[in-house]
């Protein structure tokens, strides 16, 4: 896929499902490496924790408080999209392997640049995170209580269950 054919997929990306494919075509193009089975959950997290995988799970979380800010307080779908294609590719990276945060991060600024083009906010998103910015200074949330709850068709895949 060209940049211009990724800009358009992520413009047009309706759900989180739509994005994970996104996310898992732009890896597989830059890095060439890809696995599947994974789930995603979103959940009331403290707001210090965007997103995490637990190594050796199949699960990503996404922190749906995080999601619901960045939700009002970005101007256009284009760039809530770009945060949460950013908060999956970081996660899926650590589901592929990565652990080290520095080099996650420096991937996923380096993935979206390579799939987007300099100019696009997926890459300003992975440069300069939203987050602090957008959180409320007077947040205290130590005792949050976290319920998941399981997207369903979250990853999508071309391979028949049985082979």
């Amino acid at each position: 896929m060209s940049p211009r054919e990724f800009r358009e997929s992520l413009e047009q990306s309706k759900n989180y499902a739509d994005l994970f494919v996104l996310v898992k075509k732009a890896v597989k193009k830059v890095l060439g490496l890809n696995r599947a089975g994974l789930m995603l959950y979103l959940g009331d997290l403290p707001l210090r924790v965007a997103a995490f995988h637990q190594v050796g799970s199949n699960g990503i979380v996404l922190n749906r408080r995080i999601l619901e800010i960045m939700s009002r307080s970005t101007s256009t779908l284009t760039e809530l999209n770009s945060f949460i294609f950013t908060l999956l590719l970081h996660e899926y990276l650590h589901s592929l392997g990565y652990l080290d945060e520095s080099v996650v991060r420096n991937l996923v600024h380096h993935i979206s640049l390579e799939t987007f083009g300099a100019d696009h906010p997926t890459v300003e998103m992975a440069l300069n995170p939203p987050l602090p910015r957008i959180l409320p200074p007077d947040i205290h949330d130590e005792n949050v209580p976290s319920s998941l709850v399981l997207v369903k068709d979250f990853e999508r895949s071309d391979h028949p269950y049985i082979v």
